[in-house]
């Protein structure tokens, strides 16, 4: 696992000065802090920040084929590099070390971009050939690993950050009002886009190539939710998903440094650890958050679980004080707005991971999404059955055994939420139906926008589309959706990437192995959701290994405290000028008027409701991205910069292939 960054020439070649690069280095130094490398010639510099997890001694880059003709720098994991290894010695290559970085380079020396449907892992790539002065990069098929760029007077920048990309001269940060609006409804900046003007994201399961200037971009794999329930029984699905899970779980310990696991307390987190426990006899050293507030704690199951599987279990106790305290540093870090604070405990997290001297964590992401665990999917299901009798006064009465806080409510209330979920709930044939309650909810936020983009409208582009996306099952469509605007955009960066590396930590995900995730998508649905109980098939493959408290466990979606932790007892410091009248109205983003009565209703006894509170946190987490990389990120970067030095840089200038 690394941290990239890099500059490629697009016209003529010029001298790439070593000191810009080692500039943009530092500023992500936190991702990579074991070693760090540079190649430069005149057409290209590459720049590596190590976080030496395989190889420990032999796999420094940027990397070299044998007669040094292309140089790679990569960040991330090969978790097949064993299997793929042999069979190119066949085929004649030479190793000069035994990473998984090099088999990569001599897989796309053999292959060209047709290599990367051989690759199991999670990745971001960038090889320099500087005998056809061509450039390759790559991105993993769910996005874990991050890849940004820009270009700027004939000259693109790449890196794992975007800070990266602002140390050349002549790069700046702009927030872009439509990436904004598109934080305030789908909780994220939907990708190319990100939320500066002018800089991209490499979306998920992509290439690009830049050749002589002209820059081809290319979707590489694409998921298929186009179900095969006539195929075999169910015991059948069972057995290939439980083989597929362990097999996947299992070479994601291939490391020559120890590997702990994340331990939630809920079904996916657990059902990964037991695995372990169960194939691999070792020590095994777990983790987990617990909350002051009870209202989120779930240690109990926590502690359920490590004591069960007799693991050496750590946790991370989080209060509202900490929250309020830390988000300024998550937010360096993310990058982008954000209208959650759950990044700030998996944050501190990844901080005791990093001091106990941990550098890689299985975790469960990726299980909600591919077997229907959130809520979103049963609501959706709900809907369409009570659509199909608009009138009937029995079927959204499913709302309740789906929400059991609405069970609770006086008529007025109950009479509110079902007009709320009546919404749009003839339009079944909205591709968008699944999550159009959730989008339109959520982009109310957008009236405290002082310049609320054009043509805004609360759903995606049609061209996120598959051309078969009509013709699979309506839970496969959510699924997509739920995929595509979510989990790369969001949890697996702002909540994953970002906050782990953050502290040099390497989260590994073994339902994101895309031959367990092909495999999810063919399911009949029935197997994922069954009724309205989620996940089903994984609650049976872990039913023999996990106590039942805890496989029968309803999900409980991860969340942290927002009102008080800004503003009970009393604000921050840093909270109290971002919100103020004169700072919002400096920013130019938000109506001042319209946040100022937010922040006196927050201050209040009032309890905010889940959009004011979502509001809240986007403003202010906005206010933190102007701040830092817009106003004064010169400033905050040679601070940073100056932090902490390189331990080491290797220069490998032309003709220098030592």
């Amino acid at each position: 696992m690394c941290g990239i960054t890099g500059v490629i020439n697009l016209k003529e070649p010029k001298p790439i000065p070593e000191g810009m690069v080692m500039e943009m280095l530092a500023l992500i130094q936190h991702r990579g802090p074991d070693e760090f490398g540079i190649y430069l010639d005149d057409h290209a510099g590459l720049g590596s920040a190590r976080l030496s997890i395989i190889d420990l001694s032999g796999g420094q880059q940027p990397i070299s084929n044998e007669d040094g003709t292309l140089w790679i720098v990569f960040n991330g994991e090969i978790f097949n590099y064993l299997e793929l290894r042999p069979v190119l010695e066949q085929r004649g290559h030479r190793f000069s070390t035994h990473s998984d970085t090099e088999v990569i380079l001599h897989l796309y020396e053999e292959y060209g971009a047709d290599c990367l449907r051989y690759l199991n892992g999670q990745f971001a790539i960038a090889i320099w050939d500087r005998g056809h002065k061509k450039a390759f990069f790559a991105r993993d098929r769910l996005g874990i690993r991050p890849f940004f760029y820009t270009i700027q007077n004939q000259t693109l920048y790449f890196g794992s950050e975007i800070k990266s990309l602002l140390a050349p001269p002549g790069v700046t940060a702009q927030i872009s009002p439509t990436s904004l609006a598109q934080v305030l409804t789908y909780w994220s900046v939907q990708t190319p886009g990100t939320i500066f003007e002018g800089i991209y994201e490499l979306p998920p399961a992509h290439w690009m190539i830049v050749d002589n200037g002209e820059i081809t971009i290319q979707r590489y794999w694409q998921m298929d939710f186009s179900t095969e329930s006539n195929r075999q029984s169910d015991i059948d699905w069972q057995e290939e998903f439980e083989d597929l899970l362990i097999n996947a779980t299992l070479i994601r310990l291939r490391a020559d440094v120890p590997v702990g696991a994340y331990l939630s307390g809920g079904l996916d987190s657990s059902t990964t650890t037991a695995l372990i426990r169960k194939h691999v006899q070792t020590r095994l050293e777990t983790y987990s958050i617990a909350f002051s507030d009870p209202l989120f704690d779930e240690s109990p199951y926590q502690r359920k679980m490590a004591e069960h599987l007799g693991t050496q279990h750590h946790i991370v106790y989080c209060t509202h004080a900490d929250i309020g305290r830390t988000l300024p540093q998550v937010i360096w870090h993310t990058e982008t707005p954000i209208l959650r604070t759950a990044p700030v405990p998996m944050f501190m997290l990844s901080r005791l991971v990093h001091t106990d001297g941990f550098k890689v964590v299985v975790t469960g992401e990726g299980a909600d999404e591919f077997l229907a665990g959130y809520d979103i999917f049963k609501e959706m299901m709900v809907r369409r059955f009570w659509a199909r009798d608009p009138q009937s006064t029995l079927r959204p009465m499913l709302l309740k055994k789906l929400y059991p806080d609405i069970s609770r409510l006086n008529q007025s209330g109950w009479a509110y939420l079902n007009a709320f979920f009546r919404k749009g709930l003839s339009q079944t044939e909205d591709p968008w139906y699944s999550h159009q309650i959730r989008w339109s909810n959520t982009s109310r936020l957008a009236r405290f926008l002082v310049h609320p983009p054009a043509g805004f409208t609360p759903h995606p582009s049609p061209e996120i589309l598959p051309e078969d996306f009509s013709t699979w099952d309506p839970l496969g469509q959510a699924q997509y959706l739920e995929i595509t605007t979510f989990l790369s955009p969001y949890l697996l960066s702002s909540q994953g990437d970002r906050v782990a590396m953050a502290n040099s930590v390497e989260g590994r995900f073994p339902f994101l192995d895309y031959r367990l995730v092909e495999f999810c998508n063919r399911l009949p649905p029935h197997l994922k959701l069954y009724g309205l109980l989620e996940k089903y098939l994984l609650r049976r493959v872990a039913a023999p290994l996990l106590p039942p408290e805890i496989w029968r466990r309803v999900k409980r979606p991860y969340r942290a405290p927002i009102q008080k932790s800004f503003f009970q007892p009393s604000p921050p410091d840093y909270v109290r000028e971002l919100l103020s009248p004169s700072v919002i109205q400096q920013s130019g983003l938000f109506h001042p008027g319209m946040v100022a009565q937010l922040v006196r209703k927050a201050e209040s006894s009032a309890e905010l409701s889940e959009v004011e509170e979502m509001g809240l946190v986007g403003i202010l987490s906005t206010q933190l991205v102007h701040t830092l990389f817009v106003q004064s990120f010169r400033r905050h970067n040679a601070a940073i910069a100056s932090d902490r030095p390189l331990k080491r840089i290797i220069n490998q200038k032309e003709g220098n292939h030592e």
